[in-house]
């Protein structure tokens, strides 16, 4: 249940993307643990341009017994976002966890640590970081997608990430009624019951607004957007 909770947080925590479509964003998000007595978590999601290419994405969440944080650096190279730095922390549970990578276009070889553990993988374009996909994973969708599929580095592996667009929904937001398109993770039944539905806004450069987790329990989490600007914009719903 533990990890869970921090699973369905990291999820925001969002192969190749159109630097020039990116556009500054921020979040914040409310938690709902249903089948719990607590609840009231929060979250917030941003992305900033920097200098010399290079955007910040970043990542928080927070509840009464424990906190998260991520932030990656991309940088734009000829029109292809690269993963530059990846940093994770969380504390509270009981259980800490640490995670620092760099990605060196120059060697092919992502290094740091994971848990005090030394990683060294060697890196090849398309290989995205567990901040990073999301976003591949919003743009691939805005650019009408149908099915996506992402390598993602956990540990001294690289993973698999797929999706489907399951089709267009309208989402009840503490802004308004959303437009979305619901997208579900893909996994084998055979090897993992749990079930994982993002819905992307369409009007707002397709910012993620639900997220919704069923464990192979049987207890529920949603995570829903409370506020954001997109570029600038303040997010509304109708």
């Amino acid at each position: 249940m533990r990890r869970a909770l921090l699973f369905a947080f990291a999820l925001f925590a969002l192969p190749v993307v159109n630097a020039a479509d990116l556009q500054p964003f921020s979040a914040s998000y409310t938690a709902d643990w249903k089948q719990l007595p607590m609840s009231g978590g929060t979250a917030e999601r941003s992305l900033q341009a920097g200098a010399n290419g290079t955007w910040t994405l970043s990542f928080k969440a927070s509840m009464m017994i424990a906190s998260l944080t991520e932030v990656s650096t991309l940088k734009d190279n000829n029109g292809t976002l690269l993963p530059q730095t990846y940093n994770f922390e969380r504390g509270g549970l009981g259980k800490t966890k640490k995670v620092d990578l760099v990605f060196d276009w120059s060697t092919k070889f992502i290094t740091g640590t994971d848990r005090n553990d030394a990683i060294k993988v060697p890196l090849n374009t398309g290989i995205l970081d567990k901040s990073t996909y999301q976003l591949a994973l919003q743009h691939d969708v805005a650019a009408g997608k149908k099915s996506m599929s992402y390598q993602v580095i956990d540990g001294d592996e690289i993973d698999t990430y797929d999706f489907r667009v399951l089709g267009a929904e309208k989402v009840a937001t503490k802004v308004g009624s959303v437009d979305a398109i619901k997208v579900e993770r893909v996994r084998d039944p055979t090897q993992n019951k749990r079930i994982t539905v993002m819905w992307f806004a369409k009007d707002w450069d397709y910012l993620l607004v639900r997220l919704q987790q069923v464990e192979t329990d049987g207890k529920e989490y949603n995570i829903m957007l409370q506020d954001g600007t997109v570029n600038g914009k303040t997010v509304k719903g109708s």
